[in-house]
């Protein structure tokens, strides 16, 4: 019997996970398939990797990864996918914002010969207005600079083939889009839409720190527009210069009405010192993920999962 694994990352969701495990249990219960659970704890500080070990010992289909801190949602997923056996993966929320009715839906685009069945989130029940404007805002302008195109509404929340499993375990950069890696692998996708509930319990730990980290790191994995367009500003910038120099030309010798003009030379510092400083600020974005990536750092640390020892680093 094939085996489908459903990696899920933790984080203090101690009210989530005993619901979560039972509603996988009984939508495999219907389906001509095994599983295992991959739950990945990451860094949690409430019971919730007590709750994962009592987990295992009722259910051998259950496998806790500890991880050594909080490393975030996207290391929390690669971790998941590295260490997943089955012979398709399911990456999914463990707040039943990713309804696990839907996995059938997943396995059979998979059995039609899909490798990649990526979700498309419609919408959000609860979600305020805000929200979906901005995330609606930042895709199009994601898919206007970048060279792959990241689907609107595509969310976490997807089955992966082991064979697509396989190859994104080699990509291994620090800063991490995975819904735009996994679309940029090609392979054959398809898509499915479905309406995410609300939380059953707890609430988001996506701060807006952290949902703009994740932003940026979603333009600058994908894009090196804004080097370019920092490019053509300072070009722009350099012929306004020029032109002023030249009015100031004329104004003296032709003219003779140079008149100092302090309000003029101060908007001008100030507006090619911004530009500068724009500039400078871009280009430091794209070298400190240099500077990460050259250090060769692992991606993460693992805590093993033993009751008496969470301290021990694989």
């Amino acid at each position: 019997m094939k085996i489908i694994s459903i990696v899920v990352p933790v984080f203090n969701e101690e009210d989530n996970i005993e619901h979560f495990y039972k509603a996988i249990v009984e939508v495999f219960s219907k389906l001509n398939y095994d599983f295992e659970l991959d739950f990945v704890d990451d860094g949690s500080k409430d019971h919730s990797r007590e709750i994962l070990r009592e987990l295992e010992k009722k259910d051998q289909r259950v496998q806790s990864i500890f991880l050594a801190k909080n490393y975030g949602h996207q290391l929390a997923l690669t971790c998941g996918l590295d260490n997943a056996d089955g012979d398709a993966v399911i990456m999914m929320d463990g707040d039943m914002q990713h309804p696990p009715e839907l996995i059938p839906t997943l396995i059979e685009r998979w059995e039609q010969g899909y490798e990649v069945v990526q979700t498309i989130r419609k919408t959000t029940e609860g979600v305020s207005a805000i929200k979906k404007l901005t995330s609606a805002y930042y895709y199009k302008l994601l898919n206007l600079v970048s060279t792959v195109h990241i689907q609107e509404g595509g969310a976490d929340f997807r089955l992966m083939d082991k064979v697509v499993v396989k190859a994104f375990r080699r990509y291994r950069e620090h800063a991490r889009f995975i819904r735009g890696m996994i679309g940029s692998m090609g392979f054959k996708q398809t898509a499915v839409e479905f309406v995410a509930p609300e939380r059953f319990a707890g609430v988001s730990k996506f701060s807006p720190r952290k949902m703009l980290h994740l932003a940026v790191d979603g333009v600058m994995a994908f894009s090196t527009l804004p080097l370019r367009m920092s490019l053509y500003t300072g070009v722009f910038c350099g012929f306004l210069s020029i032109l002023l120099f030249l009015h100031v030309l004329v104004s003296k010798f032709v003219y003779n009405d140079a008149v100092a003009g302090w309000a003029t030379i101060t908007a001008c510092i100030l507006f090619f010192g911004g530009v500068q400083l724009t500039v400078l600020g871009i280009m430091g974005e794209y070298i400190g993920r240099i500077y990460e990536e050259v250090k060769n750092r692992p991606l993460y640390l693992i805590g093993r999962g033993r009751p008496k020892d969470d301290n021990l680093i694989e």
